[in-house]
């Protein structure tokens, strides 16, 4: 069984920055992603607020610059899911695939999965006309009619990208006010194409082999009417990847990770970072800084234990 002194869950910015920090401090590492290191970079079609670039960059050029920077250091790379963490005093016994390996420690940087509706038929009309990302998607709706929903930047960001592919997009929220940044929401309101329908929810899904429509809600007057659609976009929040916690982590009431300002958890030799920890800024310079830190912790954790 293969030892390490510390292995790194997951490959967006949060791990490949852990990942870096720790192979600088002399450390054996092991880095699992079951994909391309990026992590939600890959479905994010532009960057414009992530330091050094002013002009902006794709998602996936900055994941490739993030990659990268791994190469020529020597690590053990793991293309499986994580199954199960036993954790002990003594180290980590950790299920990844069909192999275990034991780790001293270990930093959590599973990240997090977009929140779905919960409404009957989405389940079943997913990648029929409904998705939760439009990079990967959008470009099979061009010329056509879709609705997105949500109000954070995530919503708002898609809708930029969509509009300039679809007929018409209706963007849907359950508020007056966005909860988006200020820039990101004066683009938005003033693309003609862009049809902004506040204070609604969606209440039904319809469609038989793919999407035709959805209905939706006035929160303030209770009328409900029909929107005739050939896609939904979906964001409407996060939920975190925790499917293998270890028994006895701390977590907040929606399942993200409580540390301290050095990324550790309640279990000694484990930390977070990123995305899959409780906090309330999730982007890609957080999620880089929490990920230095967690190596910086673990490096000092090594030393005293």
């Amino acid at each position: 069984m293969k030892e390490y002194d510390s292995l790194v869950i997951g490959g967006g910015p949060a791990g490949v920055t852990a990942a870096l920090y720790l192979l600088r401090s002399g450390m054996t590492v092991a880095f699992t992603e079951m994909l391309s290191p990026g992590g939600q970079l890959l479905m994010t079609e532009e960057i414009e607020n992530y330091p050094g670039f002013p002009k902006g960059i794709k998602g996936y050029e900055l994941a490739d610059l993030l990659a990268a920077h791994l190469e020529g250091y020597h690590y053990d790379k793991y293309t499986d899911a994580v199954k199960t963490i036993e954790h002990s005093p003594k180290g980590n016994k950790v299920l990844i695939g069909d192999e275990w390996v034991l780790a001293k420690t270990i930093i959590i940087c599973s990240g997090a999965k977009y929140k779905k509706l919960g409404l009957p038929n989405e389940e079943r009309l997913t990648g029929r006309g409904i998705s939760y990302c439009a990079l990967c998607d959008g470009n099979f709706f061009r010329g056509q009619t879709v609705a997105v929903v949500g109000g954070g930047n995530s919503a708002l960001e898609e809708s930029l990208y969509l509009a300039k592919l679809v007929k018409k997009l209706h963007l849907i929220h359950r508020r007056d006010d966005f909860r988006a940044t200020k820039c990101v929401q004066d683009k938005v309101c003033i693309i003609p194409d862009i049809n902004i329908i506040r204070s609604s929810v969606v209440t039904e899904i319809h469609g038989e082999n793919s999407l035709t429509g959805v209905t939706i809600k006035n929160m303030k007057t209770g009328e409900e009417r029909l929107l005739e659609l050939d896609g939904l976009f979906i964001f409407v929040g996060y939920e975190p990847v925790k499917e293998f916690y270890p028994v006895g982590l701390k977590t907040d009431s929606s399942g993200f990770i409580i540390t301290d300002t050095e990324m550790a958890t309640n279990l000694p030799g484990i930390y977070a970072a990123g995305d899959c920890r409780s906090k309330n800024c999730r982007q890609v310079a957080t999620a880089v800084g929490d990920g230095a830190t967690a190596a910086n912790s673990v490096f000092h954790y090594l030393e005293t234990n």
